[in-house]
């Protein structure tokens, strides 16, 4: 389940007190307790990038404080609201993926329009894609986009180093990737 037994395991049995140093962190396909977020805490200070693909989430309500995440991974769950959790605890967040989830309303990104940082954001495969004038209207809610989908305003695709998270390698000196 995901649990802090979760946590653990993807940290490959690193101490408690190391978490402070984890930069990345990939809970992909571990199965949430109800829905809900559990065995984060606000011990991964450093943490920049966070997955969890295909995990169950209805909710993102028990988030911990993440003050330097950047990059969250959250399709494939059934998320459906609840979103200004984000704007509160992940103040820095540039990316955010929220494909293959159950939005259905342009009101429920609402929220996001405090992410002020917030550069990229994934819908693909949720219902709020199928409204009329989906992309121009989320544009126009969220100004501090750059990219919705994978393309810009004109329907210019991003390019490889433009979708990637500033300053977050796949291996860092100064911090561990787990």
């Amino acid at each position: 389940c995901f649990s802090a037994r979760c946590v653990s395991r993807a940290l490959r049995g690193s101490a408690v007190e190391e978490r402070y140093k984890v930069q990345e962190l990939v809970l992909d396909n571990c199965r949430s307790n109800e829905g809900k977020i559990e065995g984060l805490s606000g011990e991964f200070v450093n943490l920049e990038f966070l997955s969890l693909i295909n995990v169950g989430l209805t909710s993102v309500l028990n988030l911990p404080k993440l003050p330097k995440l950047k990059k969250l991974e959250l399709s494939d769950n059934r998320i459906s609201g609840g979103l200004d959790v984000l704007a509160e605890k992940l103040p820095n967040l540039t990316h955010l993926n929220l494909s293959g989830n159950k939005l259905k309303d342009i009101s429920t990104l609402e929220p996001l329009k405090k992410l002020d940082s917030l550069k990229s954001l994934d819908l693909f495969n949720c219902e709020v894609t199928n409204l009329n004038d989906y992309r121009e209207s989320v544009f126009k809610l969220l100004p501090q986009l750059t990219y919705l989908d994978g393309y810009d305003q004109e329907d210019k695709e991003a390019s490889d180093s433009d979708a990637e998270v500033d300053g977050v390698d796949e291996e860092d000196e100064e911090g561990e990737v787990y």
